[in-house]
């Protein structure tokens, strides 16, 4: 078993429900730990759209990291998101991000661990950071509450209360 750190994010819809669907997908793919409170953050990069509801969730799981991954695309597709039609950062109903799978340091065609651009989101480390401070980057050798401290202020929001 291998403890897998996922980000959530949609600002399409009724974005807590997408993510009560996307946790109840995250089930189907082995134990989930824990899920964070939800962050309402401004769009980064392409700013023209709603805001984001972001989380982030740890899920004990069997699966690999590409089988993983396939999973959350399924996810992703099952709450309406269709990844050949959006803009890339444009709005979505959901958005299932790997950022790492216990230590596993890949770079491919489909999927680089741990996620190239973790380090850089505020909006990622915030919520990560308040169910996993301790959990290490792999590659940078800093845990994740390290990170969120040293990292900017983009992206940053109001907390919303998790989902019970």
């Amino acid at each position: 078993m291998t403890l897998a750190a996922i980000a959530l994010g949609s600002n399409v819809g009724d974005r807590e429900a997408n993510f009560r669907q996307a946790i109840a997908g995250l089930k189907q793919l082995g134990e989930v730990k824990a899920v964070s409170s939800f962050y309402e953050t401004d769009p980064v990069g392409y700013t023209d759209q709603p805001k984001f509801l972001n989380a982030a969730a740890l899920l004990e799981t069997e699966l690999e990291p590409l089988p993983l991954l396939h999973a959350l695309l399924e996810i992703e597709r099952a709450a309406g998101r269709d990844r050949s039609i959006a803009p890339p950062k444009g709005p979505r109903t959901l958005d299932l991000d790997l950022l790492l799978h216990g230590d596993c340091v890949l770079s491919g065609p489909e999927l680089t661990l741990p996620h190239p651009e973790m380090h850089l989101r505020r909006f990622v480390l915030e919520p990560l950071a308040e169910i996993a401070p301790g959990m290490t980057h792999p590659v940078m050798g800093q845990t994740v509450g390290e990170l969120l401290r040293c990292s900017g202020s983009f992206g940053t929001g109001e907390g919303v209360p998790p989902l019970s």
